[in-house]
């Protein structure tokens, strides 16, 4: 199974680039993918990254939909979103890229919305 270097620490991916266990994830880690999917972290990134982990620890087995994400992040950021804007955060998917850099599996849902 292909491994991710950080900070002296090997961890385990998916042929996707997925971590394995989630647990393992660290903000460095989250760096490493971000950097890696050529995506520039400020704190509205990891606020996402942070939102995605809480939803996942809280709600095993849900997965936040764009709408979702969009919705709590305009809520926490006081601020109407849109949809292109979330894509100028996470070209890959919020929902997808996003669980990526998050550490968490890799998303089984179809679509965006």
């Amino acid at each position: 199974m292909p491994t991710l270097e950080v900070e002296g620490t090997s961890v385990e991916v998916t042929d996707n680039g997925y971590l394995v266990d989630y647990n393992e994830w660290t903000e460095a880690i989250g760096s490493k993918i971000a950097a890696d999917e050529e995506v520039e972290m400020t704190d509205e990134h990891w606020d996402v990254v942070k939102y995605l982990r809480a939803e996942h620890a809280e709600n095993p087995g849900v997965e936040p939909n764009e709408r979702g994400i969009m919705k709590d992040m305009a809520k926490k950021w006081g601020k109407k979103l849109t949809s292109k804007y979330m894509y100028q955060l996470f070209p890959g998917m919020p929902s997808k890229q996003g669980r990526k850099i998050a550490g968490l599996p890799q998303s089984t849902r179809k679509g965006g919305y």
